[in-house]
């Protein structure tokens, strides 16, 4: 697994952050049965950084908490079966190490810091929700519908929880 995190603000995470990143990460991969090893992206930015790409790419000119930019369309939620085409093969995996590319998230640093406060946890178990959340995204997950959205955040808390990670 490659995760690839980057930051465009100057304010630095801590070590154990990032490790609790990676965690979920895996622990998400593992849970959904994803059959590959995969890359993802992280990148770290402020408010005005996430609204000029929410702008750009969902037309709100407004900041939010996370953005997820999936390599990969599912039918159905982590069914990684679209998988096995040759254009699927071409597409969706990196040529150099073979890894599934699963896609962006884009975390305001600036959003963390204030959802933490407001939630009353910590930064670090903020990150990790924002993460979880995105990576049910970059699987094909998503909370339109209330089924859905409901699914969708029984898969986070149960990850989050099992890991140790919880508001308190």
């Amino acid at each position: 697994m490659t995760v690839l995190m980057e930051q465009d603000v100057d304010s630095e995470l801590p070590e154990q952050y990032r490790e609790d990143m990676e965690t979920v990460i895996r622990e998400i991969l593992q849970t959904e049965m994803c059959p590959y090893e995969c890359e993802v992206n992280i990148t770290f930015t402020d408010d005005e950084g996430i609204r000029e790409i929410n702008r750009e790419f969902r037309e709100l000119n407004v900041p939010t908490d996370v953005l997820s930019f999936p390599m990969t369309d599912y039918e159905n939620p982590a069914d990684f079966s679209c998988l096995e085409t040759d254009e699927a093969k071409i597409s969706c995996f990196n040529p150099e190490t073979g890894e599934l590319l699963l896609g962006d998230i884009i975390i305001s640093l600036d959003r963390v810091q204030e959802q933490a406060r407001e939630y009353c946890h910590s930064e670090q178990r903020e990150i990790c929700f924002l993460v979880a959340h995105s990576m049910l995204h970059l699987l094909g997950y998503d909370h339109i519908e209330d089924e859905e959205r409901l699914r969708m955040e029984k898969k986070q808390s149960d990850i989050l929880e099992s890991l140790g990670i919880t508001r308190n």
